[in-house]
């Protein structure tokens, strides 16, 4: 593709709505437009590396057996009412109505439609296993998108989806996806790690994520470098020493406008371990339940889900004094009537905390929770502190912002038990269809390559996912030898079926390396009137500089053949293929 005749509308200046550095290096390098918040337009710069990323995923997913579909992304409401996540996505799931008054929906992911369609043709144990997946649009109603395409209202996704007979076909299907997925990401070009994570609303019983590590990224991920356990922050664990203090007599204290933790320590000279924070909640039933955590911790909401049940939310200021006689911030577990307390391990056997007097503007001091309050449920129930103990080998934790790129579920029978989707098996029982789901964001893929790699000139582009292999540049558009030399090496390069980008353009050479610098195609071909004069051309690398000078012809289309075929093999290194049973 010649630069003069291509659509690539570079920006010398930062858009003032972009902060995150793939964000804005999206928009500079002319990869994408801003139609409204949350939606983008992705330009043919940007959508060729689109299309090579999905082009990876459909490879992994064909090498594990998948069949690919195209499934709608409008959808008739009641089948989300019939798994009751009409509910569950709230305000997310875009709604409409159409002219005969049919409610629907724009899909943000596809269970309901793989049940539906499953339910009326699989009807044996003989139509079972199946793994279909597709790659398409998907929407979300976002109350503030953000990060370019890292958050957006419609977004491009692979799905798939495995339907087996039994847990151990899921198990099977799974671990075909999680090696499929390692595949995706190595080839990528991605620095990636895999960490155990909630299933929020897709509910099953087990779930990962594949994480980038990035400042822009929204997910926060507790890893210990020693061992490699990782761990989103919603279900990571940690095991910091528990604190035991003297037992001293309960005292109740007047604490007038101290309502904090902070507060506390300041005023009372207390430190946050010797405190217990209290937040009080209403689960699923309309019961309140007081959860409890060392002061240097925060709740986990995501951890009380098996507990308070997936309806359950923080107790109103209103409902907080209805039930426990004093406004948040004097809460806690002493002389508490009919309410259930749950505490985070941590709080066992600890004896002189303070906590709040469930009345306004009072605290107690001295508490011992096993002789002055009633805990019902000890557990882990605290998010986990960026220095805390590694469960597994003790080491400390680090806590890192980091990119959602895949995310891999076992669903069980969830929504086949909902929707009715069923088999007879060998002995003519009928089942339900036991399901896994797994996702891929395509752009997130291109943006998480984007933020790891840049340098203040621009993207640095992995080669297996850069929209062009090689940039060719002709320093000097003024000399007609540097210009035959250019075109005779374009024609040589596409002959090779080298892709590659020739910026012809009647601009200066200053202003072609800068923009050569904020696309970031891996290989940079330079013709200057100095090199063809000595019977060269310079040959250089985006990621560190390198350089070297190269005969123009046949000498310098090898040396790219070469050291586009080796990195394409070290970015394959990783992948492997197992061993698929005869009837996948």
């Amino acid at each position: 593709m010649r630069l003069s005749r291509a659509f690539v509308p570079t920006l010398k200046e930062t858009p003032a709505e972009a902060t995150a550095a793939s964000h804005v290096l999206m928009l500079r390098a002319g990869m994408a437009r801003q139609l409204m918040a949350g939606v983008y337009t992705h330009l043919p710069f940007g959508w060729r590396t689109m299309s090579k990323i999905m082009q990876i995923i459909r490879e992994e997913m064909d090498a594990i057996g998948a069949q690919e579909m195209y499934m709608p992304a409008l959808n008739p409401l009641d089948v989300w009412e019939e798994t009751g996540r009409a509910t569950d996505f709230g305000d997310v799931l875009m709604r409409l109505t159409d002219r005969k008054g049919k409610k629907l929906c724009l899909a943000p992911t596809h269970e309901e439609v793989i049940c539906f369609n499953a339910r009326d043709f699989i009807r044996s144990y003989r139509d079972l296993p199946q793994i279909w997946y597709h790659i398409q649009l998907k929407f979300r109603d976002e109350e503030r998108p953000r990060g370019g395409v890292l958050r957006t209202c419609q977004f491009i996704m692979k799905d798939s989806y495995t339907l087996d007979r039994d847990d151990e076909g899921l198990d099977y299907g799974y671990n075909l996806h999680r090696q499929a997925y390692i595949n995706t990401f190595s080839r990528s070009g991605l620095h990636y790690f895999v960490v155990g994570a909630s299933s929020g609303l897709m509910g099953g019983s087990a779930s990962e994520e594949f994480m980038v590590p990035s400042l822009s990224g929204e997910d926060r991920v507790a890893r210990c470098e020693a061992c490699g356990y990782a761990g989103n922050v919603e279900v990571a664990s940690s095991r910091p020493e528990p604190k035991i203090f003297e037992n001293e007599p309960l005292e109740k204290i007047s604490t007038p406008g101290m309502r904090s933790i902070e507060d506390l320590g300041r005023e009372l000279g207390v430190p946050p371990e010797r405190t217990a924070k209290s937040r009080l909640y209403i689960d699923c039933d309309g019961k309140p339940a007081l959860v409890l955590v060392r002061g240097d911790h925060e709740v986990n909401e995501e951890k009380l889900l098996p507990i308070l049940g997936a309806d359950f939310r923080p107790a109103h200021p209103e409902e907080v004094q209805q039930f426990t006689g004093a406004l948040p911030g004097s809460v806690g577990p002493v002389n508490l009537k009919s309410i259930r307390i749950i505490a985070d391990e941590l709080l066992r056997g600890t004896k002189g905390m303070v906590s709040g007097a469930n009345e306004d503007d009072f605290h107690f001091k001295g508490i011992d929770l096993e002789r002055d309050a009633k805990i019902d449920l000890f557990g882990d129930f605290r998010v986990v502190n960026d220095g805390d103990p590694c469960p597994i080998c003790g080491e400390p934790l680090k806590v890192l912002d980091c990119i959602e790129v895949g995310h891999i579920f076992k669903l069980g029978t969830k929504y086949a038990d909902a929707m009715g989707a069923r088999f007879l098996d060998e002995d003519g029982k009928e089942r339900p269809i036991v399901m896994g789901s797994y996702g891929i964001g395509v752009e997130r893929i291109a943006a998480s390559a984007i933020e790891q790699d840049c340098d203040d000139n621009g993207i640095v582009w992995p080669l297996s996912i850069a929209p062009y292999h090689v940039h060719l540049l002709a320093a000097n558009p003024n000399d007609e030898k540097v210009v035959e030399v250019s075109e005779e090496i374009y024609r040589q390069l596409l002959d090779a079926d080298i892709e590659v980008i020739y910026d012809d353009r009647k601009a200066s050479a200053g202003v072609k390396f800068k923009d050569a610098d904020l696309m970031g195609i891996p290989y940079r071909v330079i013709v200057g009137s100095k090199g063809v004069a000595g019977g060269k051309v310079e040959l250089q690398w985006r990621v560190d500089g390198e350089k070297e000078m190269v005969e123009p012809g046949d000498k310098l289309v090898a040396r790219l053949r070469g050291i586009i075929d080796e990195e394409m093999r070290r970015l394959r290194s990783q992948c492997v293929y197992p061993v698929k049973r005869e009837d996948l």
